[in-house]
Formats: C-alpha cells, sequence, structure tokens
C-alpha cells in the first residue's frame, strides 16, 4: 500500500479541511499517480473534494466510523479490518492512502511505500503526520534539488517501509 502525503516543515498537512497549499505540478504528480488505482480516505477528506464527490477513473473508499454514511459512486467501509477485506482484491502497489490525519496515523503501519511532497513554509500547525515515518528509509528524491515556485519550496520524496530493523537515513543538503 502507498501512502501520498504534502507536508510543511512543521509535517503539517492542512488547516481546516482544506489542502496547506495548491500547486499545479504537485496536483498533476497526484493526478498522474492516482488515476486508475485505488484511493483511501477519510470522510472528511472525501467531503472537502469539490461538491464532495468522489475522484474521478479511481476507485474511491471512504474509511468513516459513521455507520449511517453513504455516498455514490464510492465503498464505504467502518473500520480498518473492514478496509483490509476490500483492499485484497487490488494490487498493494495500485492502493494510495490520501488522507486525512486519522487515516493517515491508523494506515501508516500498513503502507509499504510513502510519496511525501515537502513545502519549505510553516504553516500554523493543525493536523500532523509523525515526524520520523516509523522504520523507513529515503529511496529516491525525485528530481533531486529543491525547485522553487512562488514563494514555496517543493521536493518530492519517496521511502520504503523496512519492517525488520528501524534505520535512520540523513539525506545530503545537496541532495534535496
Amino acid at each position: 500500500m502507498n501512502l501520498i502525503v504534502a507536508v510543511d516543515e512543521n509535517w503539517a498537512i492542512g488547516k481546516d479541511n482544506k489542502l496547506l497549499v495548491s500547486i499545479p505540478s504537485d496536483m498533476k504528480f497526484f493526478r498522474e499517480t492516482t488515476t486508475g488505482k485505488v484511493v483511501v480516505m477519510g470522510r472528511k477528506t472525501l467531503e472537502s473534494f469539490p461538491n464532495g464527490l468522489p475522484l474521478k477513473n479511481r476507485t474511491n473508499i471512504v474509511l468513516t466510523r459513521n455507520r449511517d454514511y453513504q455516498v455514490k459512486d464510492a465503498i464505504v467501509v467502518h473500520s480498518v479490518p473492514e478496509l483490509l477485506v476490500k483492499l485484497d482484491k487490488y494490487s498493494s502497489e495500485d492502493v494510495y492512502v490520501i488522507g486525512g490525519d486519522s487515516v493517515y496515523q491508523e494506515l501508516l503501519p500498513y503502507c509499504d511505500v510513502t510519496h511525501k511532497h515537502i513545502f519549505q513554509i510553516k504553516i500554523r500547525l493543525f493536523f500532523a503526520l509523525p515526524g520520523n515515518f516509523p522504520f523507513s528509509r529515503l529511496i529516491q528524491v525525485r528530481k533531486p534539488g529543491v525547485r522553487r515556485i512562488n514563494v514555496v519550496y517543493l521536493c518530492h520524496m519517496r521511502y520504503i517501509t523496512v519492517r525488520e530493523q528501524f534505520l535512520v537515513h540523513t539525506v545530503p543538503a545537496n541532495h534535496i
């Protein structure tokens, strides 16, 4: 399973049920990466989309504790075990966890790959991921170097989960 997220320097992922920033290249990466795949999200994440509708050209799965929640064109599950049963029929490489905070927290242990976009800004923290992905190591920095987009700096990093041992990997400054 994959986790895809954009964070700021404090690992904040959103404020007031909205993305931190909207950058076209980041949106394009998300769209190209998840189209034709399975996206797993919480109810609030789904409701933050335009008109509260599921993403087109993807299998949308919504994880919510609300047993009465229903949404057209999406699969609704109410627990992680129920979600894992639904995901059994898909290749884990085709499954992307897309938020929000509680869904990231619950599903992080099941994710093998993390796609993380870092925005070099600090926003007042409301929802955040843990500062260290447990049992992870950096395996790829896409397009090495940091690209300046307006006043926000963006770097895409890809992590792979290592469950056998805990590795700490530092990225040299000239690689980000």
